[in-house]
């Protein structure tokens, strides 16, 4: 990955810096940002969409004991960023614990020179790859009616500095292609989609056949003209390699994030050293793996990025760490302070968050199972973290009878407990793959992948309709 030039020469940041804890402040942090992007929708056989946009800003924080002094302005000139630092640290002097943030009005900025990203690749090179996706998908069957592609691709510079030495800058370069499909029949509309992600350029197309990608997210629409009710009640899943990545980040990964850990809002704490998992599940939250959608050089608050085993044969080996709350337990970040723009604060987040694969082929996993569902793949959910129950939506499942996956069923829910499941997993197999997502949090979004192989549930609750 190439580092571009700083954003603010270094001089000014020390000179901030000193600014930001004259009058107290045990410790300050410049957080500097660029982003450019370029989205393009392909809707009804037609280009409906082309936009672009971008920003740049600083937001400096400034902590003195528990008081956390937060100003952000869009002026990264000497004045602004010296503006903001006094506004943080007087907020920081009041004290009284606690995160208070102060917005200072948008200067006006001159025009950036942030490169159109990718700069070598013509926007009508991108509509043909839409088009491409759009006429395979409406090629798969008479009963597609809709078709949406689309593409995106944005850039973000980010430069991070504190008094305790920090001086570190990162250039993520990420691009996303989707497809969803709606196909019409007697159980009217059903969707499919499909997508494409990574922390990469254009060169994510020098592998891929966009022209699958539709044709795939159009055969998951079809598949459910002809679906049956799932059913209901405590059933044998089997998640395909992947796709269950997300049950793991949600139900399990954020529940070991540690500000709900200090909190005391989370069911794993006080259970370093126990066994919290069947003994094939070893867990891991990686900012390291190359082009997975959660990946980064540094986080945002310049530590680096680091491959953090949370639980290893299942045993709970540690938590995720942003650097204020491994402040208060005298250790070090594990490099998972993440934020949304400079106009917000860090806050401990996942990277990469995946299941290490087993030893198992996926095929006898199913073929071992003489009756479940087959869950190829998940939508979104939702998780107490406090308790770790969950409700996952299913966007691709089938019927497993006899050991055989036969035919699929209705979008229906899938609701457990984190800690259960994770007990209850009895085989991971090789075919190990990621998944791109975006994580919300407090508010804020932040990139994300999940991965695992294909694994067996003993036992989960469906709430399918069939009787």
């Amino acid at each position: 990955m190439t580092i571009a030039p700083e954003l603010v020469a270094p001089d000014v940041l020390e000179r901030v810096l000193a600014v930001a804890v004259e009058r107290g402040g045990e410790m300050a942090e410049v957080f500097c940002e660029e982003r450019s992007n370029r989205n393009a929708l392909f809707d009804d056989n037609k280009v409906e969409e082309l936009a672009s946009g971008q920003e740049r800003g600083a937001g400096i924080r400034v902590i003195v004991g528990e008081t956390t002094g937060f100003a952000h302005t869009a002026d990264l000139s000497e004045e602004g960023l010296m503006a903001a630092a006094r506004a943080a640290a007087a907020v920081a002097k009041e004290g009284g614990g606690g995160t208070r943030r102060i917005a200072l009005e948008s200067r006006r900025v001159h025009e950036s020179s942030v490169r159109e990203f990718p700069a070598s690749v013509a926007m009508a090179d991108k509509l043909e790859l839409l088009s491409q996706a759009n006429d395979a998908a409406r090629g798969s069957g008479d009963a597609i009616s809709q078709v949406q592609v689309s593409y995106a691709e944005g850039r973000r510079r980010i430069l991070v500095a504190t008094t305790e030495g920090t001086h570190a800058s990162d250039d993520q370069v990420r691009t996303r292609f989707n497809v969803v499909c709606v196909a019409t029949g007697d159980t009217g509309l059903q969707t499919g989609y499909e997508s494409l992600a990574k922390t990469e350029g254009f060169e994510i197309f020098d592998d891929v056949d966009v022209a699958q990608l539709g044709r795939t997210a159009a055969g998951r629409a079809l598949a459910k003209l002809t679906a049956r009710p799932a059913p209901s009640g405590e059933v044998p899943v089997v998640l395909a390699g992947g796709s269950g990545g997300i049950l793991f980040h949600e139900a399990c990964g954020h529940g070991l994030e540690a500000d709900h850990i200090v909190k005391d809002s989370s069911v794993y704490c006080g259970q370093l050293g126990q066994l919290v998992a069947s003994p094939l599940v070893t867990l891991v939250d990686d900012g390291t793996v190359t082009g997975e959608w959660g990946a980064f050089a540094i986080d945002d608050e310049g530590r680096p990025a680091q491959r953090n085993v949370l639980i290893e044969n299942g045993i709970l080996t540690d938590y995720m760490w942003d650097w204020l709350r491994a402040r208060k337990e005298g250790r070090a970040s594990s490099g998972n302070g993440r934020r949304e723009s400079y106009a917000h604060l860090p806050m401990v987040r996942m990277t990469n968050t995946y299941l290490l694969a087993g030893e198992e082929d996926p095929d006898e996993i199913v073929a071992q199972t003489p009756h479940g569902v087959y869950v190829s793949k998940l939508g979104g959910g939702q998780v107490n973290t406090a308790t770790g129950d969950f409700v996952f939506g299913t966007t691709e499942a089938y019927l497993i009878e006899n050991g055989k996956i036969t035919e699929p069923l209705r979008d229906a829910n899938l609701i457990g407990n984190g800690p259960d499941v994770l007990r209850k997993i009895d085989a991971i197999a090789t075919d190990f793959s990621m998944t791109p997502g975006t994580c919300g949090k407090d508010g804020q979004s932040v990139p994300v992948g999940c991965g695992q192989a294909t694994l067996r549930i003993t036992g989960v609750t469906f709430g399918g309709t069939a009787a």
